[in-house]
């Protein structure tokens, strides 16, 4: 049902007859429409389902947009990212585009499900804006960095698991704990695939989040185990194009202190905790999606 979901979208994209838009949105790559996934292994696949999958999955499409304007990112799975190719404006527009459509059709899917999406995308924003402000520097800040993480990553989660309860009926809290959980860990485990894996399979340079300036978990429990001098030389990294011996270091010091396994641990947790959740109810197509979270390579 996936197809259809893609069908949907691209019936979308052709009623704002635009050719400039048509194209730009056909050189996005399409990740793994997890979101969609979601939805339709929780509310079966009618229209309005199928709808509000393609809305989402627009949506995350246009959050990714504006999220690589904002860091300046050449590339986006493996491809060249859209502000590289036709600068940042057209970045920007294509996805406020996207926003806008999305938006226009939600509101004739569902009064409850758009409020839900909607009340996402501004958690969504707000995480994207504090991202930004605690890239600007080495922060230790676990609690800041979790809210962060929840409302950059997880409230769209967590919102398609709601829409797909409130559209099959079914108890929306505990699948939008679920989808919140979910999220959570997707994040945890990007946030420790972006130091453990090389780049060719994550389609951009290892450790270019923290060049970047992101300090993410496995960052923030290393400088509490790290001694003085080693904390201030981590503190010197950041923001910093590292060299091969630089980040052999942070690898080492990882390693040294078990730090991805720590950082693991926390994000199986909640995986688990969504695993129970829904075996509970029945869903175990839903514990299948949660447990290859937490085993994916990228």
């Amino acid at each position: 049902m996936i197809n259809a979901v893609e069908r949907k979208i691209e019936q979308y994209i052709s009623e704002l007859d635009d050719a400039y838009v048509s194209s730009l949105y056909k050189k996005l790559p399409h990740g793994k429409r997890l979101r969609s996934k979601l939805i339709l292994k929780i509310a079966g696949s009618s229209l309005k389902v199928l709808k509000t999958s393609a809305t989402i999955e627009m949506i995350h499409a246009a959050s990714l947009l504006h999220d690589d304007v904002i860091d300046d990112a050449n590339t986006r799975r493996g491809k060249i990212s859209i502000n590289a190719s036709e600068g940042n404006k057209s970045a920007i527009m294509i996805g406020d585009i996207l926003y806008s459509k999305a938006f226009f059709e939600l509101s004739s899917i569902s009064s409850e499900v758009a409020k839900v999406v909607s009340n996402a995308v501004v958690q969504l924003s707000l995480g994207e804006l504090a991202d930004v402000k605690l890239s600007k520097r080495f922060h230790t800040d676990t609690e800041a960095y979790l809210k962060m993480l929840y409302q950059k990553t997880a409230s769209l989660m967590e919102a398609s698991a709601e829409s797909a309860a409130i559209l099959a009926g079914k108890d929306r809290v505990k699948y939008r704990d679920y989808g919140r959980k979910l999220g959570m860990a997707f994040q945890m485990i990007d946030d420790i695939l972006d130091i453990t894996s090389d780049e060719k399979t994550l389609g951009k340079p290892a450790l270019h989040d923290f060049e970047e300036g992101k300090v993410t978990l496995p960052y923030i429990y290393l400088h509490k185990v790290l001694k003085d001098e080693d904390r201030e030389y981590l503190i010197s990294l950041h923001r910093k194009k590292l060299s091969s011996d630089e980040a052999d270091w942070i690898k080492v010091a990882m390693q040294k202190y078990n730090i991805i396994d720590k950082s693991y641990l926390q994000a199986k947790e909640l995986i688990e905790e969504a695993i129970e959740s829904m075996e509970l109810l029945g869903e175990h197509d839903l514990s299948t999606i949660a447990k290859s979270m937490i085993e994916r390579e990228f």
